[in-house]
């Protein structure tokens, strides 16, 4: 069956959306500091490999790119989370196009992507969900253009998106399952009956295969992380759940995404594009079954957004148009000062606890330098003779990747904690004192080492209550046996 052509691209409009979203997260991103994340990325970006341990490799690579070009700070190694959000703009924008969205729908769902928190907090920071975001906003523009054209084509095109995604997280597969069973239930199967569509699965194969291969060889630790924070948070994430799609997305887009879903399976002309429609719900299952974080489905929102704007534009043109056109413009602004509030850093670090129930993310830019100045204080408590066969062990990546960036006066910093432990161990002649670095005290844990003294905590100095406010830092008298023995001990996956 022949499918309808789509309008043309509100090129001009979309992309000046774009560049303000560019504009403004690059104005902001010198802001707070570096999120723990970032601070592993940074030196994960020093030892570059087909995979790690909680990862595939693309984020660290691009990390080490933008700080290559833009400087190694937190304004240049944002620059490519930066020109990532703006580009899911203009996909998002696309997606309109392909369901059937004229000019003004467009830019409403480029102006309704800009302004949705969950764009704008990936945007903020480098992240593999930054880029996972982008990957899902493509791979959902060509299964569209697929199902349309109903060109099997399209499936070389997924396949080749798809691989690169998997590069950066395997999360994308979930979408495409969801979307397979989509298909399966509602049609159109024909797409399933070409031989591009195994071409398609051979080629993201190809792309991801030695990421893949990395974690085979490795025992599969992606699985062992995935199995953590499933039984660890699992609970607390269904709960969470729906609050956190509303939240995160922007409560105030909620009309506009029922509006899209509803219209993508009840309009005749749009028939085609059901699967897409019904891959949402389908995805929320799946990832309440598994006990997964609730922005795990949340990128399809956008999707249903794209799809809702041509009906929110006829909204507006029908009945009392002013009052409307007001409810929209006063939705809209709310939209901008909630989303900015709780995802982008423009309110001072004192009141970063304001926000921080519904973006956590927040408090884990700020604090950074004050703990690795507590834990030079306590360095310093070391007799100077005994410095070089002491160690700096940090509990967690986070820690460790702040040890490292701030490193003045402190030696190299060593973590059990995700691919840290990977990374190279204290050699066994460093068998002096351990200055630990820790969240919380754990008899369990400091039995690795001798006797440890609470010898400092951590403060941030803005009271955000973030997890490594009050972190302690011992000194410990040394290790309980070689670190080539204890090493496997200390490994951590969550």
């Amino acid at each position: 069956m022949t499918r309808p052509s789509v309008p043309a691209f509100a090129t001009v409009p979309v992309t000046l959306v774009a560049v303000a979203v560019a504009a403004v997260l690059t104005a902001l991103s010198g802001r707070y500091g570096y999120h723990r994340d970032e601070l592993y990325f940074r030196v994960a970006a020093d030892h570059l490999a087909w995979g790690y341990t909680d990862q595939p490799p693309l984020t660290p690579l691009l990390a080490k790119l933008s700080m290559a070009v833009f400087g190694d700070t937190p304004m240049g190694l944002r620059v490519v989370a930066t020109l990532s959000a703006a580009l899911t703009v203009v996909v998002v924008a696309l997606i309109a196009r392909e369901l059937a969205g004229e000019r003004n729908a467009q830019i409403l769902a480029a102006a309704c992507t800009a302004l949705a928190g969950f764009v704008l907090g990936t945007g903020h920071m480098v992240s593999t969900a930054t880029f996972d975001l982008l990957a899902w906003m493509v791979i959902a523009l060509f299964a569209l253009r697929l199902l349309r054209t109903n060109d099997g084509r399209w499936w070389i095109a997924l396949g080749l998106t798809t691989g690169i995604a998997v590069e950066n997280k395997y999360l994308v597969v979930l979408p495409l399952a969801a979307l397979l069973i989509a298909v399966l239930i509602t049609g159109p199967r024909s797409i399933l009956k070409t031989w591009y569509f195994p071409a398609g699965i051979a080629v993201a194969a190809l792309i991801a295969a030695p990421n893949l291969i990395w974690q085979a060889t490795n025992d599969w630790p992606q699985l062992t992380v995935a199995g953590g924070i499933s039984e660890d948070d699992g609970t607390e994430n269904r709960i969470m759940f729906v609050p956190l799609q509303i939240a995160q997305l922007s409560p105030f887009l909620v009309p506009v995404w029922i509006a899209g879903f509803l219209r993508l399976w009840r309009t005749p002309a749009l028939r085609w594009s059901r699967p897409v429609a019904l891959s949402y719900p389908v995805l929320c299952v799946i990832v309440l079954a598994t006990g997964g974080k609730s922005y795990y489905a949340l990128p399809l929102l956008l999707v249903l957004v794209a799809a809702g704007t041509q009906p929110t534009l006829d909204w507006l043109h029908r009945g009392r148009q002013p009052v409307r056109r007001a409810v929209f413009a006063t939705a809209a602004v709310l939209t901008a000062i909630t989303s900015a509030a709780f995802t982008l850093p423009v309110l001072p670090a004192s009141a970063v606890n304001l926000v921080l129930p519904v973006n956590a993310e927040q408090g884990e830019q700020v604090g950074w330098p004050e703990l690795a100045a507590t834990a030079r204080t306590v360095w310093e408590q070391i007799p100077v003779g005994e410095r070089d066969r002491a160690v700096l062990f940090a509990g967690n990546y986070g820690e460790a990747g702040a040890l490292a960036k701030y490193n003045d006066g402190l030696p190299p910093a060593y973590s059990g904690h995700m691919s840290y432990a990977d990374w190279t161990p204290p050699t066994d002649d460093h068998d002096g004192p351990v200055v630990l670095v820790t969240q919380e005290r754990s008899p369990q844990y400091e039995a690795h080492f001798g006797t440890c003294t609470d010898a400092a905590r951590v403060d941030n100095g803005q009271d955000v209550d973030n997890e490594e406010q009050g972190a302690h830092v011992l000194l410990c008298a040394g290790p309980t046996k070689p670190w080539s023995a204890l090493w496997p001990d200390l490994r951590r996956y969550y």
